[in-house]
């Protein structure tokens, strides 16, 4: 049977039965609710999420009985992608009315969103149940029936990890001419013996970018492989000293926003070995010029492997880039062995940066359990897909939370962790602060669980659509955080997701 047959033989899918009469609630409630929808509605086309959400939950806490309350804050939970809290309200909605298509809709999108490709598929069978004859609904369904045909096709042709051959030990360079006709900047050296990056060409290079052309396949190969040998020395937690004097600059998510990485720049001056950087991962995806990003980040780091660090974030992983588009930009910009080559570079990125001993910087956040330790992040095995659990998976997704303790995470992935958390890790391991990514902030930064966490954001207007300012951090020994905050740059006409799966444009 191949993965085709498996598909189509899945589980039959039934027609959900009507759903029981919900109890009676006061016409004068019930008319507040539906008002507090409508305010909620007005929110979200105005594209204030978090505000329709407020909205939402109050036509909720009036009256607990509406499919379409629980179904529209789920809508907004996807577009903040809080993920598992969209899948949750999603469920509520189909408990109350099973249906209720629409329910079955944002559930099925949340779940694609995770990867939970096959769940996502159940629902959305179930909803072309209900509505056959949804335009919408069929292409989503046709979507997610790719991706499980993927996923088990994978499954059958998956080789053991011993056996399989990296592309950055395969990958000839040598027989990869740079032509005559080639116009662009241009690396010191030749195609038989290779080509150095130097400042001049990563000028260059950023000019090129940014008046939206490339650099010749050769090169962009040369700063990814000799990137990644950088990346397979490193420890998973890089110990950085700043000295008495000088300064240190920390930047959060950037997502393919070129033309906001280079406004940080800038601002704040380019990466040398008197200005040195760290970036805390989520370098790409959304935003339509990742493969610039990337290639800009990574030639820094050839050129100062010291002085420009690189943190991976949960955007630099397989399901995410097929998702969100870095994965479709690489082949449209390049080919798909560049894809490829991208992967086993974004597994060997270090998970987390100790800066004097004293502030620890990680794309996500805390832990599950207790007493985790810098020496059990320093033994983290990282050359692989993020798990679905752990140490890794919680470096790269938690988040953190107002209350205290620890809560599923509204991502569905990772944990929500309070302030009595951060406390006792900070405490633990003879620290003051933490500084993580991971979500928009409105002045791009946030400072939290009094005083000893903070979140940075790079990424501003994210997605064209947020309206939030980006922010950096910059620490000088004494390890006070400094925080600038700015606004986007202008850029090309070329929409964020333009390069992504069809499936996330809904």
């Amino acid at each position: 049977m191949d993965a085709s047959d498996a598909v189509e033989s899945s589980e039959a899918i039934e027609v959900p039965a009507a759903p029981p009469p919900a109890p009676e609630v006061d016409p004068k409630v019930k008319a507040e609710a539906e008002a507090a929808k409508d305010k909620a509605n007005q929110d979200f086309k105005g594209k204030h999420y978090a505000h329709a959400i407020e909205g939402y939950t109050k036509a909720i806490e009036l009256n607990p009985y509406s499919a379409v309350y629980y179904s529209n804050r789920a809508f907004a939970h996807i577009k903040l992608e809080n993920y598992g809290y969209a899948v949750a309200d999603a469920t509520k909605a189909i408990d109350l009315d099973p249906k209720y298509i629409k329910g079955y809709y944002r559930r099925g999108d949340a779940n694609f969103a995770m990867g939970k490709f096959k769940a996502a598929l159940k629902d959305l069978k179930t909803a072309a149940k209900v509505a056959p004859r949804d335009p919408d609904l069929r292409k989503k369904l046709s979507e997610c029936e790719k991706e499980v045909k993927r996923l088990r096709f994978e499954e059958a042709l998956a080789t053991p990890d011993e056996e399989v051959a990296l592309i950055s030990k395969t990958l000839d360079l040598s027989i990869m001419d740079v032509e005559e006709a080639y116009k662009g900047p241009r690396m010191q050296g030749n195609d038989k013996d290779g080509y150095t990056v130097t400042l001049e060409f990563v000028q260059e290079m950023l000019h090129e970018f940014k008046e939206q052309r490339l650099i010749h396949k050769r090169y962009a190969f040369e700063i990814i492989l000799q990137a990644d040998a950088i990346f397979r020395a490193a420890p998973s937690l890089v110990d950085i000293t700043v000295p008495e004097g000088g300064s240190f600059t920390v930047c959060g998510d950037v997502h393919g926003q070129y033309y906001d990485l280079l406004k940080i720049w800038d601002l704040n001056g380019m990466p040398s070995e008197e200005n040195p950087y760290l970036f805390n991962g989520d370098f790409v995806d959304r935003g339509s010029f990742s493969v610039e990003v990337i290639l800009a980040l990574l030639a820094f780091k050839v050129l100062y492997p010291n002085h420009m660090h690189l943190a991976r974030g949960n955007h630099e992983s397989k399901n995410m880039n097929k998702m969100y588009g870095f994965e479709g930009e690489v082949k449209a910009k390049y080919n798909s062995t560049m894809a490829d080559l991208f992967r086993e570079v974004f597994c060997w990125m270090p998970l987390a940066h100790c800066l004097n001993g004293r502030v620890l910087v990680v794309h996500g956040g805390l832990f599950s359990k207790d007493d985790v330790t810098l020496d059990d992040l320093r033994k983290i095995d990282r050359f692989r897909e993020p798990p679905d659990e752990g140490l890794m998976c919680e470096l790269l997704w938690s988040d953190p939370a107002p209350m205290p303790g620890r809560t599923p995470s509204k991502r569905g992935v990772g944990v929500a962790f309070g302030p009595d958390v951060t406390k006792a890790f900070l405490e633990k391991n003879g620290l003051e602060l933490i500084v993580r990514s991971h979500e928009v902030k409105e002045e791009g930064y946030e400072v939290e669980h009094n005083g000893l966490l903070v979140t940075v954001f790079s990424a501003p207007n994210y997605c064209d659509q947020m309206g939030n300012k980006g922010a950096f951090i910059r620490f000088g020994a004494d390890m006070v955080p400094h925080f600038t905050t700015f606004d986007a740059a202008p850029h090309p006409s070329v929409r964020p997701m333009a390069y992504a799966s069809s499936f996330m444009w809904g």
